[in-house]
């Protein structure tokens, strides 16, 4: 599938769907191309669990929403993530499915930054065989990523 392209044109603002909270949801192809034009810094917020075992984006600024074991909210999340978004900067949240990131986003709103949420996430939602990176996500449509 080629980086350019993206399944959003249909979208009310042409790349946004408005959402409660935050600036609003993006899919991955829109997140990739603001990240790549310097407009936008890619912020995940899962795990380190999961960015070591399930892979990551290189160059992604790592701030967990919730931490293993256990998934509790990372207590310093608001002070790693202000020091992550230079000013003026959109932020783009990525999580696995993108639901992590709504919350994450809806809190990066509430900090005073133009946030927006990464739909379908890093691996997107289970198939009907409870498999991810098969019907969406970062991974699924090509965008780079690396496991290791």
């Amino acid at each position: 599938m080629s980086h350019s392209s993206t399944d959003d044109t249909n979208t009310p603002q042409g790349d946004v769907l408005p959402a409660p909270g935050y600036a609003g949801d993006i899919s991955c192809q829109t997140a990739y191309r603001w990240w790549q034009s310097g407009q936008a810094v890619l912020v995940d917020v899962r795990s380190s669990a999961e960015l070591a075992w399930v892979g990551f984006v290189p160059g992604a600024l790592c701030v967990p929403w919730k931490e293993w074991p256990g998934m509790a909210l990372n207590p310093n999340f608001d002070e790693q993530l202000r020091a992550a978004v230079p000013p003026g900067k959109k932020v783009l949240m990525l999580c696995r499915s993108g639901v992590r990131s709504i919350a994450a986003a809806q809190r990066a709103a509430q900090l005073g930054l133009q946030a927006y949420n990464i739909l379908e996430g890093f691996e997107g939602n289970p198939d009907a065989n409870g498999q991810r990176n098969r019907v969406g996500g970062w991974r699924f449509h090509g965008l780079p990523w690396q496991q290791g």
